[in-house]
């Protein structure tokens, strides 16, 4: 029965992971070409840091969701 769990747990996370991806996109410095750039301490500087961190989560959830969903489903 905690098979099934961990594989709902896994879908869950990979699906909100998506979601976030989808949204914010890979992290800049994931993908190719150019970040963007702000002057340090301006509003426009901690929109990207704040966009990047989200999109490191959304990754993260994404790749530890996939392993649970698979793990719960060869467990």
């Amino acid at each position: 029965m905690s098979e099934f769990w961990i594989m709902a747990l896994g879908l869950g996370m990979a699906f909100q992971g998506a979601l976030i991806i989808w949204v914010g996109g890979l992290p800049r410095t994931l993908t190719p070409g150019e970040s963007p750039t702000a002057e340090e301490g301006t509003p426009a500087a901690a929109g990207i840091f704040w966009l990047e961190q989200y999109s490191f989560i959304g990754l993260t959830l994404l790749v530890v969701g996939i392993g649970f969903a698979i793990w719960g489903y060869i467990g």
